[in-house]
């Protein structure tokens, strides 16, 4: 019977490695998720112990998701070029070195320089995560219930993320939102280091780091123009104007790279398909006004009010909440209402929420008067990602599924890193002189989500039962 039951229990050593190395991933996973908006609530506190304006601690948030959002693509390329698992450690080691740096910077330009690097961490290890659950669970149920945990870790720190601040920056201080972090990155190091396999040989291929280096740059440059536009008293008045130029020449040439270089990152046959660039456009419109409305809560609850985190953070326990439940019922619509409904309804929650975001701070209203607010973003998020996602991916086949998974998460990003810049940037610029700077942010957004619901209207993508049937 011994060689009946060899195979079997070598089959069940394999299954409990690939779930240990599962939990070791969706644990960084969760983390880097975390990291996208545990700052939220402690910006105030961080703004306070460097004496820096709002419009300057939009960097703490931007910083991040900027590098991340822009490297993005070259981190998928690096895994599949020098490794997967040589790449899962070395983005999981960048990531936490940069979390103890921010924990420990003695400065803000420091705090902001680690930002950008745990950013840069964040791009090389999750594509090589992700990739490496793929090859370690086979295609079919098992995959989709790796996949699907994935997912839901991704969520749960996604949202959980404003209520951490809010409790750790309250009993222990602003700076622990980033050690907390560091043992659990050691545990990931070597968990993948014992269970990940060693990376088979590669085929080595050119890199396009020029068109890496101009998609991060562009939007970095973006950011640093309009901070600076929007300060009072800037030591260098041409430096903004510049550092505009600057950004739209990084663009320009972008292009010019891509079309050019023999392994472009982002191959200009990709944007023929009119559905993945429309919704990859409306993605990065929604997102801005998303990820927007995360600060205008805690700006409004912490300066406006004078919350103390920790009553900041569990205010927004509802957000978290409803986001969790979107993220389960909105799912099951789309097949029933199809890709633009559910994405038209998305843009169409959000717009109703910063209406009441504007509302309620020109009322003054206490906090819990956000909640409505709240719950309407969690609604937009649930169906207006989900619904653009699918348009975003739909028809791939194997040689560009990578590529437009990539994109649609770079859109997500950048759209929401170049959103709080542009819409939190202008309205709290010292520069100017309104007397609602949560009114102008809230304008500001809406008119990106026309935008966005014009662009939405016009994708056209089978629903995902239409083609089940049609298989």
């Amino acid at each position: 019977m011994l060689p009946g039951i060899l195979p079997e229990r070598q089959d069940s050593s394999s299954s409990a490695r690939a779930w240990l190395t599962l939990c070791c991933v969706a644990m960084l996973q969760f983390l880097i998720a975390v990291d996208v908006t545990v700052v939220n609530v402690a910006l105030p506190s961080i703004g306070a112990d460097f004496d820096v304006s709002g419009l300057q601690l939009t960097w703490v948030v931007v910083g991040y998701t900027i590098t991340g959002g822009g490297l993005l693509m070259l981190g998928g390329r690096l895994g599949d070029v020098l490794g997967r698992r040589r790449m899962l450690l070395l983005g999981t080691a960048v990531f936490g070195a940069a979390s103890l740096l921010a924990g420990l910077a003695p400065s803000f330009p420091l705090l902001v320089a680690a930002r950008l690097s745990q950013g840069a961490g964040e791009a090389i290890a999750s594509p090589a995560a992700m990739a490496v659950i793929v090859l370690m669970f086979p295609e079919g149920p098992r995959r989709t219930r790796a996949l699907g945990v994935w997912a839901a870790v991704a969520s749960c720190g996604l949202v959980l993320g404003s209520v951490l601040s809010g409790v750790i920056t309250e009993l222990v201080g602003w700076r622990w939102i980033f050690l907390v972090a560091v043992p659990f990155i050691v545990v990931v190091l070597v968990g993948v280091a014992l269970l990940v396999p060693a990376d088979p040989p590669v085929e080595r291929t050119p890199l396009d780091l020029p068109g890496s280096l101009l998609l991060t740059a562009a939007p970095l440059l973006f950011t640093y123009g309009v901070a600076e536009a929007g300060e009072k008293d800037g030591a260098l008045p041409w430096l903004p104007p510049a550092a505009l130029l600057g950004a739209v020449i990084a663009g320009f040439l972008f292009v010019r790279v891509e079309r050019r270089a023999a392994n472009p990152l982002i191959p200009l046959s990709f944007f023929r398909n009119r559905p993945r660039v429309l919704a990859n456009l409306a993605t990065a419109l929604l997102s801005a006004a998303l990820s927007s409305s995360f600060l205008l809560f805690t700006y409004y609850l912490q300066n406006r009010l004078g919350t103390s985190p920790l009553e900041a953070g569990l205010m927004m326990v509802p957000l978290a909440v409803s986001l969790i439940a979107a993220s389960v019922f909105v799912p099951k619509l789309l097949g029933r209402w199809g890709a633009r409904v559910c994405a038209l309804a998305g843009i169409g929650f959000t717009g109703l929420a910063m209406a009441a975001i504007a509302l309620v701070t020109h009322l003054g209203a206490s906090g819990l008067a956000m909640i409505p607010a709240m719950l309407l973003i969690a609604a937009g998020m649930g169906f207006g990602i989900v619904g653009l996602q699918y348009a975003a991916v739909t028809g791939v086949t194997e040689s560009d599924a990578g590529i437009a998974s990539g994109v649609q998460r770079a859109a997500d990003q950048l759209g929401g890193s170049t959103g709080v810049t542009l819409y939190v940037g202008i309205g709290f610029a010292p520069a100017l002189t309104s007397t609602n700077p949560f009114l102008t942010s809230s304008l500001l957004a809406v008119a990106g989500l026309v935008a966005a619901a014009v662009v939405a209207w016009r994708i056209a993508v089978p629903a995902p039962e239409s083609e089940a049937a049609a298989g």
